[in-house]
Parts: structure tokens; C-alpha cells; sequence
């Protein structure tokens, strides 16, 4: 197992994934569980959902995103998308992140103060849970990529997945065997985007 530092530098988007998985589907269970109990929330507001889907469940999620998109797209935008979600549909399983709609209210009005701030601080731990969960699945060896097909296909997947209509799409998290290795990325200087002050 690596360690959090090692987790987190090694997590990629890896966009070519299949379905000979290193892992139990417990073990992707677990995680995601652990990591939505942990993560944390302003206020403790808990608002995030998330939805784990695998196999011909996963196979459902593109299916609905390739029918959503052909309805909406000239047929050769479609057609250069209708290749990447073949990809997402070759992988293991898909991750659907939400948030509350319900629970966000009831902060408002309970805290009415902030009232403004709580969409934001709701999304802002959204990202934290899709950003751990992911580190989570490279550490039991997976591959994965993040998508935002919402807000098109979230009305078919809640009918299918019988979900809240208070529950609001925010991401796509595919995972599945590594079929591929990470392109290098040119990063930014850390010395620009980090401005340290200390005693000497």
C-alpha cells in the first residue's frame, strides 16, 4: 500500500480501462463508504450522495449518456464523443457524486446567516470526495477518469437508479483495470502557486 503522499502523486486520469480488476468489489465498496463517512463537510452538513455502479449497472450509466447526447448533438460532434464513452463503457464500474438539494435548504435555513455560502462549501466538499475517493481506488491499483455529463443525463439516471429528485449529478467517476500508463504533465512551478511565510 503506498502512503497518502504517494497515493495522491500517482493518482492520473487514465482514460483506456478494462474490466480485469486487481481488487474486490468489497474492497471498491469499502473504500467509497470509508471515504464518504471521513471526508469532511462545512458545518458537518453531510450533503454529498454517491452512487456506485458496476458491471451492467456501469453499462447503464453510458448507455443513457450515449442516448441523452445523440438526442441533443449534430450527428459529427456526437460522433467524436460516441468513441469516448465506448471507452467509458469498456471500464469496471462508475462512481456517481450528488449533492442534496434537501439537506443544502435545510443548512440555509437552519444557519440562514450563511445562507449564501452553503452551495458553494457543498461543492467545495463534493470535490474533496471525488478528489479522495479517487486516491482511494489508485491505491487499491485502479485506473480512473472524471467526467461531467450533468446536467443532460441526470433525470434518466435518477429514474433508473429510483434516486431522490433532490439528488443533483456533480460528477462521473469511471474506474477500472489500468490499461494504460499516464501521459507526463508540464506542471507549474510550485514556488508560484505556493507563497511560504516563516520564522528563521
Amino acid at each position: 500500500m503506498k502512503s497518502y503522499q504517494e497515493a495522491v502523486k500517482a493518482r492520473r486520469s487514465i482514460y483506456k480501462l478494462g474490466r480485469n480488476i486487481p481488487c474486490l468489489q468489497s474492497e471498491i465498496i469499502a473504500a467509497v463508504e470509508r471515504m464518504t463517512k471521513d471526508v469532511p463537510s462545512a458545518f458537518h452538513m453531510q450533503s454529498a450522495r454517491v452512487v456506485v455502479t458496476m458491471l451492467d449497472h456501469h453499462e447503464n450509466v453510458w448507455h443513457i449518456t450515449k442516448g441523452e447526447l445523440k438526442k441533443t448533438l449534430p450527428a459529427d460532434r456526437f460522433a467524436v464523443l460516441e468513441k469516448k464513452i465506448d471507452g467509458f463503457t469498456a471500464a469496471y464500474g462508475t462512481i456517481l457524486f450528488f449533492e442534496s438539494s434537501n439537506m443544502i435548504q435545510a443548512m440555509q435555513e437552519q444557519i440562514s446567516q450563511y445562507a449564501d455560502n452553503f452551495p458553494s462549501w457543498a461543492m467545495q466538499a463534493n470535490g474533496m470526495l471525488q478528489f479522495a475517493v479517487w486516491t482511494a481506488l489508485e491505491d487499491l491499483g485502479l485506473g480512473a477518469n472524471l467526467q461531467h455529463f450533468n446536467p443532460i443525463i441526470d433525470e434518466p439516471i435518477k429514474q433508473i437508479f429510483a434516486l431522490p429528485d433532490s439528488w443533483d449529478l456533480t460528477a462521473q467517476l469511471v474506474f477500472g483495470e489500468k490499461l494504460e500508463d499516464p501521459k507526463p504533465l508540464d506542471k507549474v512551478p510550485t514556488g508560484t502557486r505556493v507563497k511560504i511565510f516563516r520564522e528563521v
